[in-house]
């Protein structure tokens, strides 16, 4: 019997950043797909829905675009952990993730072993949650 890997959305218009996480993920056994900006985000969502989590750059070709790759995978079902990675983070912008039920915020830099240890805790919740029902 083989375990399913958990599977990751990054999404980042800077490409470093999205190869590093990648690598990083992919080294802690996740299966990782990744989007270079909202459009690609929002296409993959819309072709390959069952991700369990989602990490989002929150300003990339538009300011706060990440709110709406949030909110595409949040209509999903099952709906995947969603996570925002900024380093622009308002007040207002802080209040409508936090509104719209996001699982997780991250501050850049990013620390990668908090990052990890969020994800890991998400990802049991929600194994968790689903065993339940």
């Amino acid at each position: 019997m083989s375990v399913k890997r958990s599977l990751l959305l990054l999404v980042d218009d800077e490409s470093s950043i999205l190869q590093t996480m990648r690598r990083l993920f992919e080294e802690e056994g996740y299966e990782v797909a990744t989007a270079g900006g909202s459009a690609e985000a929002l296409e993959y969502l819309q072709d390959n829905g069952n991700i369990d989590v989602l990490i989002t750059d929150l300003n990339m070709e538009a300011e706060d675009i990440g709110l709406e790759v949030a909110r595409a995978a949040q209509r999903l079902r099952p709906k995947p952990a969603v996570v925002i990675c900024t380093g622009y983070a308002n007040l207002s912008n802080s209040r409508s993730a936090l509104d719209m039920g996001v699982d997780y915020l991250a501050l850049k830099p990013v620390e990668p072993t908090e990052l990890i240890g969020a994800v890991k805790r998400l990802v049991l919740r929600r194994s968790h949650a689903r065993d339940r029902v």
